[in-house]
């Protein structure tokens, strides 16, 4: 399931590319038929993610909201301005195992361009920066093609849940678990009961709300870490980082957990939460130089503590890597840097 950096790299790719224009709304599957004709011809306005949910906002007073859940994914084509998260995933936006990024470590990440390196070091092959036509990604046998006879927009592949469309742009979407057309009170009513997220808020307020909510609970803190009503965006790979970088049992009841060791797991988070979305990758190893920090960047085996290495040594102190279901999701840990 897409996490909470993909979903906010998902919406800056929409406030990038589409946000200010007029757009057309259909549903090629259908399903979304009735939605899409509230929406279509509407102009977009805002687009914005709060933790796994992403909210587009249209100058007719509706929303569109989606959740991409275990399946969803987006698909973007046409002429867009590219960036490390939606290159490394071939234009498609919404899937954990997207192929990783290149980019200049030890360099400062002050814009896209200044962290985004394909094989020319370049964004685009034609100028840095500059919009490219690409068909980036609607089939696994495509890749990107930069041919004058590129067909706009392309014909849509697969059960396309809703297809939104600008003279230019184009984004399709798939397999998402929630997928509606909402006022802005039911945006707030969905936003009410989320946890706080770093990304729109990481004030004081928001550390001890997310802290209160932990150490009032008998549930382990594995759950709790996922529970988006206590923190929005963390999904399974994060909720296992998270703990070992904490050396914390992910079976302790929150009840138990040290004040302070929660407040450095939001803050963690929050510093997690950045790098993920500067880079397009969730990247949880500090300090990695050189060619380990660009194996790390390019597979993502390379890049975790402890998420998905059962049986392997723990990369601190040897003890195999341990996998246990946690309310339905498999929790990776290490048992005895963990203990």
């Amino acid at each position: 399931m897409p996490e909470g950096h993909s979903v906010h790299r998902i919406a800056r790719q929409f406030a990038r590319n589409f946000v200010g224009h007029r757009v057309a709304v259909s549903s090629p599957q259908g399903r979304f038929a009735a939605g899409a004709k509230m929406l279509d011809g509407a102009t977009m306005t805002r687009a914005t993610a709060v933790g796994k949910q992403m909210f587009l906002e249209f100058d007719n007073g509706l929303w569109l909201r989606v959740h991409l859940g275990l399946y969803g994914a987006w698909d973007f084509a046409g002429e867009i301005t590219t960036d490390a998260t939606i290159r490394s995933a071939g234009g498609r936006m919404g899937q954990t195992n997207q192929r990783g990024t290149d980019f200049a470590e030890g360099e400062p990440l002050e814009t896209d361009r200044d962290y985004l390196n394909d094989a020319d070091g370049e964004d685009s092959i034609h100028s840095i920066g500059a919009p490219r036509k690409a068909r980036l990604h609607m089939a696994e046998s495509e890749k990107e093609n930069d041919d004058a006879d590129f067909e706009f927009p392309p014909p849509p592949v697969g059960q396309v849940r809703v297809r939104i469309l600008t003279e230019t742009a184009c984004a399709d979407l798939r397999g998402p678990t929630a997928c509606e057309a909402i006022s802005a009170f039911e945006v707030q009513q969905h936003i009410d009961r989320l946890g706080p997220d770093p990304l729109n808020d990481d004030s004081q307020e928001a550390e001890d709300r997310v802290v209160a909510a932990i150490r009032k609970s008998n549930q382990p803190i594995g759950q709790l870490l996922m529970d988006q009503s206590v923190v929005s965006g963390i999904g399974n790979v994060y909720r296992a980082e998270l703990l070992f970088r904490a050396r914390l049992n992910p079976f302790t009841p929150g009840k138990q957990v040290p004040e302070q060791t929660a407040r450095e797991l939001w803050r963690d988070w929050v510093h997690l939460l950045d790098v993920g979305v500067r880079t397009g990758q969730m990247m949880t190893m500090d300090g990695l130089t050189g060619e380990a920090y660009r194996r790390a960047m390019a597979k993502r085996d390379d890049r975790h503590w402890v998420y998905h290495r059962t049986g392997l040594p723990c990369r601190v102190c040897g003890t195999p890597i341990a996998m246990q279901d946690m309310a339905n999701r498999k929790l990776y840990w290490c048992p005895k840097d963990q203990a």
